[in-house]
């Protein structure tokens, strides 16, 4: 599977390059960062700092590589994400789309473009997220009339979007498991002020600070009791492994829309 990266230096692309570096099966074709930075014309491993090069440039015209390629990974800004999308319809490419912060009209685009070509949109790719989103949807099905229903996501301050976009997943299967729509009707954390708890409604909260890990804890509130199911991510190892995955799965796979736990078999 050739394979083209977006945003190579970034935190999560770098660990993406390494694990695609280390399979045999995966050809990192190219990277492509955004114009003007510093290490354009460079090899990849040498810009994700992964202690090795691997044959492959980055580059900041992504027109220029494209046709190389069988799959395109994006984890990198909603406008650089918005220029792979254009080039990837162009030229009728698969795409595992990993960024978040779209608005409204970008999430419809993305989505839009799976009529034309094999794209998966994918907030987090980390296997024991995903299995965490099983789990909900289990409690919610269970759960969800007799209970009172929070999430925190907590991520470093560097984080952009509010909630996170893996936030906004874990609520939106827990809608599609009791066939309610959970994000668009939630609250997004109190005002000042009295605000009484409306029933049937998620909370969401997004704590930023420091370098902190990201977690996610939803609750249940129960009469006398209440459930908590927790992930904490230590490092993004396990979703830079569950986006080459992806893309590897991705490869080949017909015009549509895909979900990351269809590549899980979750």
């Amino acid at each position: 599977m050739k394979l083209i990266i977006t945003a190579p230096r970034g935190k999560m692309a770098g660990l993406i390059v390494a694990d695609a570096a280390s399979r045999d099966d995966v050809e990192i074709v190219a990277g492509i960062g955004p114009k003007g930075r510093d290490y354009i014309g460079k090899d990849i491993g040498e810009v994700a700092m992964i202690g090795k090069t691997v044959g492959a440039p980055v580059v900041d015209d992504i027109e220029s590589v494209i046709e190389d390629a069988d799959v395109v990974c994006d984890f990198s800004t909603v406008e650089l994400g918005m220029e792979v999308l254009d080039a990837c319809l162009k030229h009728k490419k698969a795409l595992v789309v990993g960024t978040t912060g779209f608005s409204p009209e970008q999430r419809a685009r993305l989505e839009a473009a799976a009529a034309e070509i094999p794209i998966m949109i994918a907030a987090n790719t980390d296997r024991m997220v995903n299995v965490m989103r099983k789990l909900l949807m289990d409690a919610a099905r269970e759960l969800y009339d007799d209970t009172d229903i929070e999430i925190i996501d907590m991520h470093d301050n560097t984080k952009l979007d509010a909630p996170s976009g893996t936030a906004r997943e874990l609520i939106e299967s827990m809608g599609e498991a009791v066939g309610v729509d959970l994000v668009d009707d939630a609250v997004y954390g109190r005002p000042l002020g009295r605000h009484p708890r409306e029933k049937g409604k998620v909370t969401f909260h997004a704590v930023r600070g420091g370098d902190t890990p990201s977690s996610h804890t939803v609750f249940f509130f129960g009469e006398g009791e209440r459930l908590e199911i927790t992930h904490h991510c230590l490092n993004w190892k396990g979703c830079a492994k569950g986006a080459v995955n992806a893309c590897r799965w991705m490869a080949g796979k017909p015009v549509g829309l895909y979900g990351i736990r269809e590549s899980m078999g979750l």
